[in-house]
Order: C-alpha cells, then sequence, then structure tokens
C-alpha cells in the first residue's frame, strides 16, 4: 500500500515514514501543501496522512480540493489541535480519521489498515492463491503452511501481484507500489526483484508461478 505523508517535522516525519515502511507501506514524503498536491495529481495513492499547520497553509485547504475534485482517496489528519472543534471541523472537511499528537506508532498503523479495510477500499485481511497465504498486516507468507522466508521488498512485490491474481501487473505498476518518488531504480530492478520472489516460492513448495508476459510485465497465477 502506497501512502503520503505530509509532515514539515523532520524528525517526526522521518519516525513515522521509518515505522509505516516496517509495516509494509511505501511512504511518499512532503512537507509542504504545494509539493503535496502536485504529488497527489500525479501519483496514485491508497491512503493519505495530513499534518494540518503547514508552513504554507493549513492542510484541509488541500483536502478541500482533493474532495471537490471527488477524489476519496482516505484521508488521517494527524495533528497538535485536539479540540473537539478542531476534530470536527476536519471531519466535516472530507477527513476518514483523526490522530492527536503525540501518539503511538502502533496505532497510526492499525488506524490506516482500519480506513483500508472499507468496502470501498476492497481489502482482505488475508490473501491467498493455491496453496499461497500472504498475510498483510504480519508480512508473512506460508506456501502449504510453510513459511516463505522473504524480504520486505519481496513481500511487498508478492502482496501486488496476490491483490489482482492472474492479471498482469505491468513494470510501472510494480515500481509506483515498490519504491518511493525519490528511489533512482536500475533499469534490471524489477527482473531482478522478480527472479529472487520466483525462486523462494518454489523452494517453499508454493504452486502458484510468476509468469512473465514479456513487453507487459507479470501474473501470478496456480501452476494447475
Amino acid at each position: 500500500m502506497r501512502l503520503l505523508l505530509l509532515e514539515d517535522e523532520d524528525t517526526l516525519a522521518d519516525l513515522v515514514a521509518a515505522g509505516l515502511g516496517q509495516a509494509g507501506f511505501i511512504v511518499d514524503r512532503s512537507a509542504s501543501l504545494a509539493e503535496a498536491a502536485e504529488m497527489a495529481e500525479q501519483f496514485s495513492y491508497d491512503a493519505m496522512v495530513f499534518d494540518r499547520g503547514l508552513p504554507d497553509g493549513d492542510a484541509l485547504g488541500l483536502l478541500r480540493s482533493l474532495r471537490r475534485r471527488r477524489d476519496t482517496t482516505p484521508v488521517l489528519l494527524l495533528t497538535a489541535r485536539e479540540t473537539v472543534e478542531d476534530r470536527i471541523e476536519g471531519l466535516n472537511t472530507g477527513a476518514d480519521d483523526y490522530l492527536v499528537k503525540p501518539f503511538a506508532l502502533t496505532e497510526l498503523v492499525a488506524r490506516l489498515r482500519a480506513l483500508l479495510r472499507r468496502p470501498a477500499q476492497s481489502i482482505s485481511p488475508l490473501l491467498s492463491l493455491g496453496n499461497l497465504v500472504f498475510d498483510p498486516d504480519a508480512r508473512v507468507a506460508t506456501a502449504d503452511g510453510r513459511p516463505v522466508a522473504l524480504s520486505p521488498l519481496e513481500a511487498s512485490a508478492l502482496e501486488i501481484l496476490l491483490r489482482k491474481p492472474e492479471k498482469v501487473i505491468r513494470r510501472g505498476q510494480l515500481e509506483h507500489g515498490l519504491y518511493d518518488a525519490g528511489t533512482i531504480i536500475g533499469s534490471n530492478s524489477i527482473e531482478v526483484l522478480m527472479h529472487r520472489l520466483r525462486r523462494k516460492l518454489e523452494l517453499a513448495g508454493s504452486d502458484c508461478l510468476i509468469v512473465t508476459v514479456r513487453g507487459l510485465g507479470y501474473l501470478l497465477r496456480p501452476v494447475s
């Protein structure tokens, strides 16, 4: 899952981005409303986390803009403003949830996962195909009950493939879901990643196969 984090406090942004990354999210960071607005237009996000007080204004302005153009991406407001009036204002503007600073990172992760489980997002607690099962929360995969030893990047790639089984996932879609906007991606990074993931699934006894669709991308399907 890819998130946009709008937070101008560098130390807090570092901590939140690191924690969300460990939880399996890809995080694009922004420190200003102008930059965040540009990123929201350029990329597709599964959820957004906004601090309200930014150097160039209140994030509610950006939220209003998103909702006016019918962007329904879940938005969680992360802010030091704790009055009931502040919370009501944020929710009435179109926010989906509100978390007051200071906060526990585990709660932020739990709230985001709850937002992503809402019907409009169609996020299933467990993903499975054949004898392959992946738990997005624990970032753990098993094949016929046996654990598959995956790196964080491999786990994220498997999740992307499992969310659209037997459908071609284009290289660009994989890059978008695996790397943040500032990452320099090697020309064969996806190919190497898919090779490693394919090999690990085979060694674990998975009955699912990663198929290369030449010129298009990759798909995951049962062997039989």
